[in-house]
C-alpha cells in the first residue's frame, strides 16, 4: 500500500511538473510573438495583431497595459479589423502625448491615470474618443468604421 501511494505521490509531481514546464513554454511563445515596444515621446507602445499568433499574444497581454486600443470596420453585420490607422492621443491639458500609424487592428499604450482624447484616421474618416486610464486598471476602447470605409484597397 505504501508503495502505491508513492507512487501515486511521484505520479502526481511528475503531471505538475510537466504542467508548469507546459505553461512556462506557452507563455514562452506569446511573449515572443509580440511585436516590439516602441516609444513616442515618453509613451511606450505597441501595435499589431496581423496573424493568430500576433493578436492572440497581444490580447493576452492587453490586461497589463493601461491602454487597449482596437481598429475594425464594420461590414456584413460584423467588425472586420483595420490597420494602417493613423492615431494621436492628447491628454485633458491638450498636449500630443502619443502619434503613430498602427501595423494592426491592436494598439497597447503605457499611459499614466489621467483623461485622453483619441483622434484615430482611417481612410480620410475619423473618429474622436475620450477615454480615462485608472491606476491598476485597463480601459479598452473599440474604434469601429462605419460600413463601406475604404481602407486603402481597390
Amino acid at each position: 500500500m505504501a508503495s502505491d501511494r508513492r507512487g501515486t505521490l511521484g505520479l502526481a509531481a511528475a503531471m505538475l511538473a510537466a504542467g508548469l514546464l507546459l505553461g512556462s513554454a506557452a507563455q514562452a511563445r506569446t511573449d515572443s510573438a509580440l511585436p516590439p515596444v516602441q516609444k513616442s515621446r515618453a509613451v511606450e507602445y505597441l501595435s499589431g495583431g496581423i496573424g493568430l499568433d500576433e493578436s492572440t499574444a497581444i490580447q493576452s497581454a492587453s490586461r497589463q497595459w493601461p491602454l487597449s486600443l482596437v481598429f475594425s470596420v464594420q461590414a456584413a453585420g460584423k467588425a472586420e479589423f483595420a490597420s494602417d490607422v493613423k492615431l494621436e492621443i492628447r491628454d485633458a491639458k491638450g498636449a500630443q502625448v502619443l502619434e503613430t500609424t498602427a501595423s494592426g487592428p491592436f494598439l497597447l499604450a503605457k499611459l499614466p491615470p489621467g483623461s485622453y482624447s483619441l483622434r484615430a484616421t482611417l481612410a480620410g474618416k475619423t473618429l474622436d474618443r475620450k477615454v480615462q486610464v485608472k491606476a491598476g486598471s485597463s480601459a479598452r476602447v473599440e474604434l469601429v468604421w462605419p460600413a463601406g470605409t475604404n481602407q486603402g484597397r481597390p
